[in-house]
């Protein structure tokens, strides 16, 4: 079998090429491990709508042969032994996995920067970050690689690198899709999105993907009720968002598109929106604690080159292992579930969720769909010139709402403002992806995604 890398574009830098070619090399080795878990399939099947399309996997979903690292030096040297369902099911249409992408480790980062293998540069601007924690698979399909890749969102990860890169990020409902091959971060929280280069590609990515699986309990069916694909109400945010200039000037264009067409808009207010980032930060780091304690170093993973006794092995193993962020995490989420604490926290929290959820039903009383920006700044610079840690956090107050709440929602490349693409993102009630798929076709229709500067697409 012809490798999909073989009509790729060669670089013509002697030094990219060869670099180039030593990727092509481990690439192919890779779909080789692939085809050997495919190889299941019955011969003279006839090929299926994905049928020799490449695409990259986040490397916190599981790929047989393909190492599963989850961006963490502890996971350094793991091979998934199986493959994840939403894998499956894409290569039961003959979606061929050429990669697997980076990622914050753990999926515990905004930048992909908390990554222990590398970092990862935004497209447009090398000196940017691409954004987290799905950052890897954003920037593949922003730069040609792909034409989709699989990430996971369990705060935002899949939205705010889709709107830093310029493309089209999906989070799904949560139960839509199975999360089983999906490593747990935050159990009530993940799921599996999708980074497309266009509104079709995500919507038909998703339809393979979606549907009940017997080896997720939280998976659903959603049913003849759910929502149908027509929109005529959009809630929109109204007051001081505290948006960068840019991003509001694109968040003002976009309403000011959806009311050309005919939409009517109405102005929302959602009264626990203040609550979003305290909650979601206490139930997230309260789920991984429980989460990460699987990492011991003596099933699997690293393990430290000695120790006097198997506390000693955990311990070492954890603090040479796991990297700063994920350690505060760690600590925090065991903090509000210590005893005397959890009532004052942690059941706090997801009393308050509850709260969120409801004031989310109150608001599709009122609205058909709810129009928000995905984050308050473009990509930004490293270093100085950046985002600190407790700053990033605090934006992720767009897109953490979806996630508690379990419901759709999905970013699209709404314009360009200072050389960099803003993304702004539409939320729709549970299974109401249909809807997100119809409102955002229109936009692209009228303002096609914007490429990068140095954009060459190296699949067909």
């Amino acid at each position: 079998m012809e490798s999909p890398f073989a009509r790729w574009r060669v670089l013509s830098d002697a030094a990219a090429r060869k670099k180039y070619e030593a990727y092509v090399k481990e690439a192919d080795a890779n779909i080789g491990a692939f085809l050997e878990f495919d190889a299941g399939r019955p011969e003279g099947r006839p090929g299926g709508c994905l049928e020799g399309v490449p695409f990259a996997v986040k490397d916190i979903i599981a790929v047989k042969g393909f190492h599963l690292t989850c961006g963490s030096k502890i996971l350094q040297n793991l091979v998934s032994p199986y493959t994840a369902t939403a894998v499956e099911k894409l290569a039961a249409e003959g979606g061929i996995v050429v990669g697997k992408t980076n990622m914050d480790e753990f999926g515990m980062g905004s930048s992909t920067d908390n990554s222990a293998l590398g970092k990862t540069n935004n497209p447009w601007d090398g000196r940017r970050v691409s954004g987290g924690s799905s950052g890897g698979s954003a920037a593949a399909v922003a730069a040609g690689m792909v034409p989709f890749a699989l990430g996971s969102d369990t705060g935002g990860s899949v939205r705010q690198p889709a709107a830093f890169c310029g493309v089209y990020g999906l989070k799904p409902t949560y139960g839509a899709v199975s999360r089983y091959g999906l490593v747990a971060y935050a159990s009530s929280l993940d799921v599996v999105g999708v980074c497309a280069c266009s509104v079709g590609i995500a919507r038909d990515v998703f339809e393979l993907m979606r549907g009940q699986d017997e080896k997720d309990q939280s998976s659903l069916d959603p049913g003849p009720d759910a929502p149908g694909p027509d929109a005529k109400v959009i809630g929109v945010l109204g007051g001081d968002l505290g948006l960068d200039p840019a991003v509001e000037r694109a968040y003002r264009a976009a309403i000011g598109f959806y009311k050309s067409k005919g939409f009517e808009l109405k102005e929302i207010t959602l009264a626990m929106a203040e609550y979003y980032v305290p909650v979601y930060y206490t139930i997230a780091t309260a789920e991984a604690s429980a989460n990460l304690a699987r990492y011991t170093g003596i099933r699997y993973g690293y393990r430290p080159a000695c120790a006097e006794n198997p506390e000693e092995l955990t311990r070492r193993a954890r603090s040479e292992g796991f990297g700063d962020e994920v350690k505060l995490r760690i600590l925090l989420g065991t903090y509000v579930l210590r005893s005397g604490f959890q009532d004052q926290y942690y059941q706090r929290a997801q009393r308050l969720r509850q709260a969120i959820r409801a004031d989310f039903d109150n608001a599709f009383t009122r609205a058909d769909v709810i129009l928000t920006p995905v984050f308050p700044t473009q990509a930004f610079l490293r270093g100085q010139g950046g985002l600190d840690q407790f700053q990033q956090k605090l934006a992720d107050r767009f897109t953490t709402a979806a996630n508690l709440a379990g419901l759709p929602a999905f970013s699209f490349p709404a314009a360009v403002e200072d050389g960099l693409p803003v993304g702004m993102q539409f939320l729709a009630p549970a299974f109401g992806e249909a809807r997100l798929f119809e409102v955002v076709r229109l936009y692209e229709e009228n303002f096609p995604r914007p490429l990068p500067p140095r954009y060459k697409p190296e699949w067909s």
